[in-house]
């Protein structure tokens, strides 16, 4: 088994990793697992640039494979905004007050459309860095629709499904999201890798 170490402490995101990756001969862990307590700014103006932040912070710590995203949401009519500052968008840093706030400032904008963008970094032994996107495309509701997910999910409708990312089952959620979509691609890339360690 080969150890790969996430830039996370989010149990759900861990999780997710640990699905994906055991199949291939991972054991998926965590700055904790390695005594690591340190607190990553994130100071980037880019997923990528914040992804890699966290991976090459954590490299001052350990040897091991690592993986670190970044992600949020980007509106078109707001020139990409909330971006990098999707978590802390409104004053209180809430998902009710980020929601609201957007919704205010497209308030009378018939341009709502906008995306769900990850960005994963996977940062070898080597000190090689390989990034991975995933994107959704989609628009902004007028107001909130459905009870899953979190964050911006319950006003951001995905375009393919017609329904609000708060509406999709969280299987479903799991399979066609911007992370999920981002990490399919690492797996692909690993699982090359490892059939071709020359690569």
């Amino acid at each position: 088994m080969k150890k790969i170490v996430i830039a996370s402490q989010n149990q759900g995101k861990i999780q997710e990793f640990q699905a994906m990756l055991s199949p291939l001969g991972y054991i998926v862990l965590t700055p904790k697992d390695l005594d690591i307590h340190e607190d990553i700014e994130e100071t980037g103006t880019s997923f990528l640039e914040n992804a890699i932040l966290k991976a090459q912070a954590l490299r001052k710590s350990t040897d091991l494979d690592i993986i670190a995203d970044d992600s949020g949401l980007e509106v078109m009519a707001l020139h990409g905004n909330p971006g990098v500052h999707s978590k802390r968008y409104s004053k209180e840093s809430t998902a009710e007050a980020n929601n609201q706030l957007l919704l205010n400032e497209l308030e009378g904008i018939s341009d709502r459309r906008a995306r769900f963008v990850a960005t994963i970094v996977y940062l070898d032994r080597m000190n090689h860095i390989h990034h991975f996107e995933g994107v959704v495309d989609g628009t902004i509701l007028c107001e909130p629709k459905g009870c899953q997910g979190f964050g911006y999910d319950p006003i951001f409708e995905v375009e393919e499904f017609g329904k609000s990312m708060a509406e999709l089952s969280m299987d479903m959620k799991n399979q066609v999201s911007h992370r999920a979509r981002a990490l399919h691609k690492l797996i692909h890339f690993l699982k090359e890798s490892n059939e071709n360690p020359h690569l």
